[in-house]
């Protein structure tokens, strides 16, 4: 019986036993990662220490504190802030708020799009910090000359290029985000292309748009010297599909591309009024599905319909004099001149310093180094900024770096790392490697910073913290700690 068994028995094919060896593998590849998962989880407070090969960090509500100079733990803070609370409401919710939301449009070059690889023409970042009840928009000259992960300095116009000639993740529109993310240095994390059809369509849809023009322009929606548009100077004007097209792109009179900008943000806004207006807005919501339907074709974004609705729902309740508009114009950069793909090319060098303080006033709530909020409502703020810190010890005090991580451990700061600084300070710096501005405004209150000088701006992904402070001896020397 068992010998007629073991004859029945086929013999695995190559294929087979292939097939059962990485069935093997993968078993215990996932139970090896489910494993580490557990034995070093960190999102959610779990009893006992972590191994230390998981190198997590120590600190917190649950875990020891930071250690005194004497090797002694020190106890963390024991409640985190009560969440924040989003009232009812018959709409979607607006958001999770708290997080501040910015979008990039994109407009292409009517020169490029019937090529494979179209560079970028337009680009503004669109901003709403849901906490502050405040929005922005910041212009970007399309000739700035920036590095483009990946391939190095060019015009920022060919980040869109390079992305979809070389058919990367997400093409040209995830190129481009993550070039003007990391020039802007804040986190951007939708970006939206309109093509030209779509943008005349969805105007005459909601019924045209109403601006105060106060040029005379003669205006030519399609590019080729013919069918003009005059639209007189001064008082309001309303503007059909192709006339606000025509209007965007214009670029012939005033200044060029920088007046361009201050157009298109004005057009921005006029769109913003019409769609919100009480007496479209209850109707436009509930036709989104519609709208989505009709347009969704000439609409190359990553912003999911619902996130769409949440924030028209939130920027209903943005009143207009709380948008900031800003462009980078021609005081924040410096002209020069290029070989670029063999020819002669113009471009904008920008002056980092500048563009800083202009960023600061349209994504801060009331800029970098302007009056600071009340200390109660830069608290919170800045624990929802869920920055990591790393404090390190430029004075002539002994142990002042573990006192001050500490003591920002108790305010509920994620103070993840402290050390000896490089060398002694004598002021306090900052350092921003990432764009935690609420942690940068908390920290200027507490160690009382009011120079741009002690503040220094260097994007670093790479980092294993956002934010770093270099103590100085006036801190050592003035500070609340007991």
């Amino acid at each position: 019986m068992k010998m007629n068994f073991l004859k029945n028995m086929k013999r695995p094919s190559v294929g087979t036993m292939i097939f059962w060896v990485a069935m093997a593998g993968l078993a215990i590849g996932a139970f090896a990662a489910v494993k580490n998962l557990t034995t070093c989880w960190v999102l959610t407070p779990l009893p006992g220490w972590a191994p230390s090969d998981c190198k997590t960090v120590q600190a917190g509500v649950d875990g020891p504190s930071l250690t005194n100079s004497e090797g002694t733990p020190v106890p963390g803070p024991e409640n985190l802030p009560d969440p924040v609370i989003i009232p009812a409401s018959d709409l979607p919710p607006a958001w999770d708020g708290a997080s501040r939301i910015t979008v990039l449009i994109i407009g292409l070059d009517a020169r490029d799009t019937d090529t494979s690889a179209p560079r970028s023409d337009t680009m503004i970042l669109l901003t709403i910090d849901p906490l502050t009840k405040t929005a922005g928009m910041l212009s970007i000259p399309r000739d700035m000359w920036v590095n483009i992960p990946g391939f190095g300095y060019s015009r920022i116009n060919t980040a869109y290029s390079s992305g979809e000639g070389n058919k990367l993740p997400g093409g040209g529109p995830e190129l481009a985000r993550k070039t003007v993310e990391q020039f802007i240095g804040v986190p951007v994390q939708y970006y939206a292309q309109v093509d030209f059809n779509t943008f005349v369509q969805f105007i005459d849809r909601i019924g045209g748009v109403d601006i105060y023009n106060d040029e005379d322009l003669r205006l030519d929606p399609v590019g080729g010297g013919k069918d003009k548009i005059r639209l007189t100077c001064c008082g309001p004007r309303h503007l059909v599909g192709t006339t606000a097209l025509a209007y965007a792109r214009h670029r012939k009179s005033g200044e060029g591309d920088f007046s361009r900008a201050q157009r298109q943000q004005k057009l921005i806004l006029a769109i913003r009024d019409k769609v919100l207006d009480p007496a479209n807005f209850p109707t436009l919501i509930t036709q989104a599905d519609d709208f989505y339907n009709e347009f969704s074709s000439g609409i190359r974004t990553n912003m999911p319909l619902d996130v769409a609705i949440q924030l028209a729902v939130l920027a209903k309740d943005i009143p207009a004099d709380s948008i900031k508009q800003g462009a980078i114009d021609t005081t924040m950069v410096a002209f020069d001149n290029v070989i670029l793909g063999g020819q002669d090319a113009s471009i904008m060098k920008p002056l980092p310093d500048k563009i800083r303080i202009l960023r600061d006033e349209i994504f801060t709530s009331a800029g970098a180094l302007s009056p600071l909020a009340p200390q109660d409502d830069l608290t919170a703020l800045m624990r929802l900024d869920l920055a990591r810190v790393r404090v390190l010890n430029g004075s002539f005090t002994p142990g002042l770096e573990t006192n001050t991580g500490n003591y920002f451990l108790a305010q509920g700061m994620q103070v993840t790392e402290v050390a000896p600084a490089d060398r002694a300070y004598d002021r306090t710096v900052i350092v921003l490697y990432a764009p935690k501005l609420y942690t940068l405004k908390y920290l200027q209150m507490v160690f009382g910073i009011t120079e741009s000088a002690l503040i220094q701006i260097k994007p670093d992904p790479a980092q294993n913290v956002d934010v770093e402070i270099r103590i100085g001896n006036d801190w050592a020397n003035n500070n609340p700690m007991p």
